[in-house]
């Protein structure tokens, strides 16, 4: 092969793996497609909702989820589609994981708490929570508002709790921020970052003088009805719950795992039906009040969970919820959940009067919630729905499973080659060598650090290093075979570089020896030991070099007399 061409496929392994992880980047993009085309009646219709669920289950592969519906406060549609991990079919009774969709519901708790005179949302936190410290003073500032907005200075970059051994109590999770230090002064910038809402939970604890979980069981559940609705500490309370087991994506097929344990109550601890959750859309469109009669708040104390600050363009978070708009302009009110195996979706829209609530089995790495919400909207406004991310994601897990197979071969033959390699660098600088190595270095640094890069195209959130595992198990795959093909053809390079150079060094230093006189036999004498200045045939002894007095020397100096007789045949 030409030495243009070698040094081109040589390149290619560290090029690949870069390709790969750039690919992945913009897995979340999802390519246009086919979408439903019966959407001329528009209008939710219990049948419009059924049939697009059906397509999309189909087209995707998603195991199952479930969907409410309703208008202007009455119920229009609650159903279940497709099974859960073990196989049973989802139903409208099916509990399903919310997770952060449950920060309305302590947005609520809180606003409850204004209500009846207990709290004031621009009062500070310590007032009510006197065990909220951190190590930056600032915190003192930090309003009830300010924590429901997520704008309290708080933050993922400042503190990644994900990554963080998980509390199994409010209390223990407001207790490990006594370290923490701000990244913004209060009030200042919005940060998405789940203690916010931890806090905020264990001050209603703290204030009515009751478990977080009973409280919102009496202002909230029992008045709505939500018999199966519950807020739990740790992923594995919501498992205990009767949640099934999510699912994250390999290469478009889903597979069930369990959910890798954090702390979520406050702000992801909540299991709900699609028929609770439809009891509590309603009460959001009916000035607090559920289709049962029951209330939780006045119709002030919704609208302004409803309403975000106002203080700073662009501001979009209220009461746990955030302000939007749908694909065609109208104004949203919405929150989504997110966990690493499933995932959910709450919207209210204003100008139509309906109230969307979606709990699908699968995790962060699918993003189904998100599409089946962009679909029923649509569909909600008379347009077709767009073409869901799976089609994509899919595309993206094969090309990556492809570099990775290249990735492999590339490895194999760095490592066959890795002698001629040092061979040719023996005798070029180290730092030459070096930088030669230094793509193979950041391969292995790739997969190493790829949950923390990831951040900045996470909006700056914290990302595990399993939960990089469960939201692109294609990728992490690809780059561990990249990781391990770039160290295994680097550590042969270092050894056959490392040993090529001793034997240059053992070489001279070699030579160096047989350069200089040592006053012993090299051989069979020639004309070189009448060369000897220092030989005096006199028989009598002179000593060796540099005062030696061996016997190999008293030899050396007797070998002169006897010479001539030799070299006469």
């Amino acid at each position: 092969m030409p030495s243009r061409a070698r040094r081109r496929v040589r390149a290619l392994l560290p090029r690949v793996a870069a390709a790969g992880l750039a690919l992945a980047c913009a897995a979340g993009a999802a390519v246009p497609g086919t979408a439903r085309a019966d959407t001329a009646s528009g209008g939710l219709t219990p049948e419009a909702v059924d049939a697009y669920m059906a397509e999309y289950l189909d087209s995707t592969a998603l195991p199952g989820a479930t969907v409410a519906v309703t208008k202007d406060g009455s119920v229009v549609h609650t159903a279940g589609y497709g099974t859960d991990s073990a196989g049973e079919p989802l139903a409208a009774d099916t509990p399903m994981g919310l997770a952060s969709v449950s920060k309305a519901f302590t947005g609520a708790a809180v606003m409850r708490l204004v209500e009846d005179g207990r709290v004031g949302l621009d009062e500070p936190v310590r007032t009510y929570l006197p065990e909220f410290t951190t190590a930056d003073p600032r915190s003192d500032r930090i309003t009830v508002r300010h924590l429901l907005t997520q704008t309290s200075g708080l933050s993922d970059s400042g503190f990644r709790e994900k990554s963080e051994p998980a509390p199994d109590s409010l209390k223990g999770a407001v207790a490990r921020l006594s370290g923490v230090r701000l990244v913004a002064d209060p009030g200042t910038e919005e940060n998405y970052h789940n203690p916010n809402y931890h806090v905020a939970a264990r001050m209603v604890e703290v204030v009515s003088g009751e478990p977080f979980a009973d409280f919102l069981d009496d202002a909230v559940f029992t008045p709505l009805g939500m018999a199966d609705t519950v807020t739990v500490d740790t992923a594995a309370d919501v498992a205990a719950s009767g949640v099934a087991d999510g699912h994250v994506a390999v290469l478009g097929v889903p597979v069930s795992l369990p959910e890798p344990e954090s702390f979520f109550n406050g702000a992801g601890g909540m299991a709900s039906t699609a028929d609770d959750m439809a009891a509590w859309l309603a009460a959001q469109q009916n000035g607090g009040v559920g289709p049962g009669g029951g209330r939780i708040l006045s119709a002030e104390g919704i609208e302004q969970t409803h309403t975000p600050n106002g203080t700073e363009p662009g501001e979009t978070k209220a009461l746990g919820w955030e302000v939007g708009r749908t694909g065609r302009g109208a104004p949203t009110i919405q929150h989504g959940g997110i966990q690493f195996t499933y995932t959910a979706e709450q919207a209210l829209l204003p100008e139509s009067g309906y109230g969307i609530a979606v709990m699908a089995g699968s995790g962060l790495g699918r993003g189904d919630a998100v599409a089946i919400m962009a679909g029923l909207i649509a569909l909600s406004e008379g347009a077709e729905p767009p073409a869901p991310p799976a089609a994509a994601l899919m595309a993206v897990d094969v090309v990556l499973l492809a570099l990775g197979a290249l990735t492999a071969l590339l490895g194999v033959r760095g490592l066959c080659r890795a002698a001629v390699w040092a061979r040719r660098r023996s005798g070029s600088p180290w730092w030459g060598a070096a930088l030669r190595c230094l793509p193979y270095v950041s391969t292995v640094f790739a997969a190493l650090a790829v949950h923390r890069l990831s951040a900045p195209l996470a909006g700056g959130r914290d990302l595990p290093w399993i939960g990089a595992v469960y939201t692109a198990p294609t990728l992490m795959l690809f780059l561990l075979v990249a990781a391990i093909s770039g160290a295994a053809v680097l550590v042969a390079r270092c050894v056959h570089l490392l040993r090529g150079r001793r034997a240059r060094r053992g070489a001279a230093a070699g030579g160096r020896a047989a350069g200089e006189p040592t006053g012993e036999p090299m051989g069979e004498p020639t004309g070189e030991t009448r060369r000897e200045p220092r030989s005096e045939p006199t028989g009598e002894p002179s000593g060796g070099p540099a005062g030696e007095a061996t016997e190999a020397g008293s030899t050396a100096e007797r070998e002169p007399a006897a010479a001539p007789p030799r070299l006469t045949p």
